[in-house]
C-alpha cells in the first residue's frame, strides 16, 4: 500500500464509507467506483491532483494530508528534519519524559512553529484528559490549520468538535 493510499483507506474508514460510495462521490460510475478506489488505495494508481482535490473534498479534509510524503520510518523522519533544519534552524536538546527516561527533544528555531506546536501539546493533552475524543482529535488533525483556534485566541474557520 502506498502512503496516499494507506491515507485515503484510513480517512475513509474514520468517515465510515465504503469503497464504492468514496468512488461514486468523486464522480466514478457505479460499476467502476470500488474497483477505482481500492486501486488507489493498494498503491497500483496514482490519483491526478484534481482527482486528490476531489478526493479531499468529499472526505472532508486539507488536501495537504493526502501528500504521498516518503515520511514513514525513522530514515525518513531524519531526512525530512534535516531539510527542515535548512528552513528553521533546529537544536536538540537532552530532556527527560515524565517516566524518567533520557530522551532527546527537538526544538525549532521559529515563533511560528512554537504556536503551532503548543495548540497540538493542548490537544493532545485534552485527548489524554478525556475532554476530546479521539475521533475530534482526528478530526482536528485531517483539517488543520481550518480547525487552529490559536490555543483559544480565536475560533476556527472549520467547526472539528461535537458539542
Amino acid at each position: 500500500m502506498s502512503i496516499m493510499g494507506d491515507k485515503i483507506h484510513r480517512i475513509r474508514d474514520f468517515r465510515g464509507m465504503t469503497q464504492k460510495q468514496l468512488g461514486m462521490a468523486v464522480g466514478f460510475d457505479e460499476k467502476s467506483a470500488d474497483v477505482r478506489i481500492a486501486q488507489y488505495e493498494s498503491g497500483i494508481r496514482t490519483p491526478k491532483q484534481a482527482l486528490v482535490e476531489r478526493l479531499a473534498e468529499v472526505l472532508d479534509i486539507n488536501p495537504r494530508f493526502l501528500a504521498d510524503d516518503e515520511i514513514l520510518g525513522a530514515e525518513g523522519v531524519m531526512m525530512m528534519l534535516f531539510e527542515l533544519d535548512e528552513h528553521y534552524p533546529i537544536s536538540i536538546e537532552d530532556c527527560t519524559d515524565e517516566d524518567g527516561n533520557k530522551r532527546k527533544g527537538i526544538i525549532f528555531g521559529s515563533i511560528l512553529l512554537n504556536d503551532f506546536f503548543a495548540e497540538w501539546q493542548r490537544r493532545k493533552k485534552d485527548l489524554a484528559d478525556g475532554k476530546i475524543s479521539k475521533a475530534e482529535y482526528t478530526e482536528w488533525k485531517l483539517n488543520w490549520p481550518k480547525t487552529t483556534d490559536d490555543c483559544g485566541k480565536h475560533e476556527p474557520s472549520k467547526e472539528w468538535r461535537d458539542l
